[in-house]
């Protein structure tokens, strides 16, 4: 094909393709996650890319209602998922009769927004789910499981100062009853949800520009999301609050047994504190909703967020199926951590030994090879004629633990030379004898945190 006719590689704005280092660190993460959920008795579940567009827009709301990617196909009108809870509020609605309660699933899947691409944002991302979905009803110890997982899978990841935000939006919506708004929740509750983006300021301003809402009631919503103090202190003020909306009173009740189920699960209390800001924006949420921040860059934003929805199958089914669940923005954590050279590279290599042959006989590498990987070390051959330092820079370029060389001497004594790539030490003996010391080197890497900050 001539130059001129030749298809420039590019890939659309708001996708990632990473390189296979990188691409690496992402799949460890991906199975730290997978691990964590597994060690909580969840199932694995992949639901479809593509749904009929009516099933996913039964309750989208806000403004991602605006982003989804929606098309016809003849006369099917369909769209592409904009997040992984409406496809499984389907799922449990259709397959309700096969399945047990409590259902606990988790999925890491791709979902779709089209929003404006920029640093950081994505139209194409992963998202990693856990969800508990009840048959009737789902106690409040399940809202308070959650953040332990949360808490369990960020400090396998390597990670320590964080902090899980929870509130109860029953709070929220009965106090925005209390001041006459209550015709006005979701479009109050949706803008609060705001306020770490635009600040209290512009908060008031869109309340009382956009939505008619009196100065004064704006007023008194920013200065009551703002208030702080330790958990126990945030539920002394709301009781003293507490007594004329029945849904505020109960979201009171709601949050101090989720915070006492928390501490129960053995999470410690800085990692965890009431935060009346906290709405979540999408309107399926209904009682304890969480956001999660990493202290030493609050600049990311909420890295795991979620919450209680009671009624999101009910646009499906006559039966009541409440759930909980948390959602982490997985492509978007990555990219920003590794932004920050923030991500631990012990385990980039696609193999821990590299099989240099010596001789033009590929025979006695094949069977090491062979040999190595029956022991469970991922191992590679290299099998092009090149000179031995092209072969060498090879291992060192993947960043390999260890090459081991096969020449005509080793061939001769059933033996193998293995050089650390790191130390540069290198040791001749049997495959049998070298595998106790490639394992705990492995080991050792495997071990060293996912994340480092």
């Amino acid at each position: 094909m001539s130059k001129a006719n030749l298809v420039t590689p590019r890939t659309l704005a708001g996708f990632m393709e990473l390189l296979p280092r990188d691409q690496l660190i992402f799949e460890r993460i991906r199975a730290a996650l997978e691990e964590t959920y597994a060690l909580y008795g969840f199932y694995p579940l992949d639901t479809p890319v593509l749904e009929h567009a009516e099933i996913l827009f039964a309750k989208a709301g806000g403004e991602t209602e605006k982003q989804v990617y929606r098309f016809m196909k003849g006369d099917t009108d369909l769209a592409m998922r904009f997040d992984l809870t409406v496809p499984l509020a389907k799922y449990v609605a259709k397959n309700a009769g096969e399945l047990s309660f409590p259902f606990r699933r988790y999925q890491i899947g791709k979902v779709y927004r089209g929003e404006r691409a920029q640093k950081g944002r994505f139209r194409e991302f992963y998202q990693s789910d856990i969800d508990i979905i009840g048959d009737g009803e789902l106690g409040l110890a399940n809202d308070a499981e959650i953040p332990a997982i949360i808490d369990t899978l960020l400090r396998k990841l390597g990670l320590d100062e964080f902090v899980i935000r929870i509130n109860n939006r029953k709070i929220l919506s009965g106090f925005f009853t209390l001041l006459g708004l209550g015709d006005q929740i979701e479009n109050v509750l949706r803008t609060v949800d705001k306020i770490d983006k635009i600040g209290a300021d512009k908060v008031r301003e869109e309340l009382t520009d956009t939505f008619a809402v009196p100065a004064e009631a704006a007023a008194r919503i920013t200065d009551f999301i703002a208030l702080k103090g330790s958990n126990a202190e945030i539920i002394a003020a709301l009781r003293e609050m507490a007594g004329e909306d029945e849904l505020f009173n109960l979201g009171i009740d709601e949050l101090e047994t989720v915070c006492a189920g928390i501490l129960a699960f053995g999470v410690p209390e800085d990692h965890f504190r009431i935060d009346l800001s906290i709405a979540r924006g999408l309107d399926y949420y209904t009682g304890t909703v969480y956001e999660t921040t990493l202290l030493r860059h609050p600049e990311i934003g909420s890295v795991c967020s979620g919450g209680r929805y009671d009624n999101l199958a009910g646009f499906y089914t006559e039966r009541r199926l409440p759930g909980v669940g948390m959602s982490i923005g997985l492509t978007r954590l990555f990219y920003i951590l590794n932004e920050m050279d923030e991500l631990g590279r012990a385990m980039d290599a696609p193999a821990d030994v590299l099989v240099i042959p010596m001789t033009d006989d590929m025979t006695p590498a094949i069977a090491v090879a062979a040999q190595l990987r029956k022991e469970g070390i991922r191992t590679q051959i290299y099998m092009e004629k090149k000179k031995f330092k092209v072969k060498i820079g090879y291992a060192d370029k993947l960043h390999m633990p260890f090459a081991l060389f096969l020449g005509e001497d080793e061939i001769r004594d059933g033996k193998v030379t293995v050089k650390n790539m790191v130390s540069g030490e290198q040791t001749t003996d049997t495959v049998s004898a070298m595998v106790p010391m490639i394992r705990e080197a492995i080991a050792a890497k495997k071990a060293e945190p996912i994340i480092v900050m």
